[in-house]
């Protein structure tokens, strides 16, 4: 039983899954904060875009 509890300790197996569990983590959360700071900037160009379009007068010259 020692033995195994040795061997089990020495074991690094486990610590590779778990950095790159944490690694793929980290990788998601920033995709994440970015996606969100990009949409919001998007969202407000659009609506100013709208609103610009929304005031502008058509002009029609022959």
């Amino acid at each position: 039983m020692l033995n195994f509890i040795k061997n089990f300790r020495a074991d690094e197996d486990g610590a590779v899954t778990v950095d790159w569990v944490v690694l793929t983590a980290a990788i998601v959360g920033l995709g994440i904060a970015v996606l969100t700071s990009v949409s919001t900037g998007a969202e407000l160009m659009a609506d100013n875009i709208e609103a610009e379009l929304g005031t502008a007068v058509p002009t029609i010259s022959f």
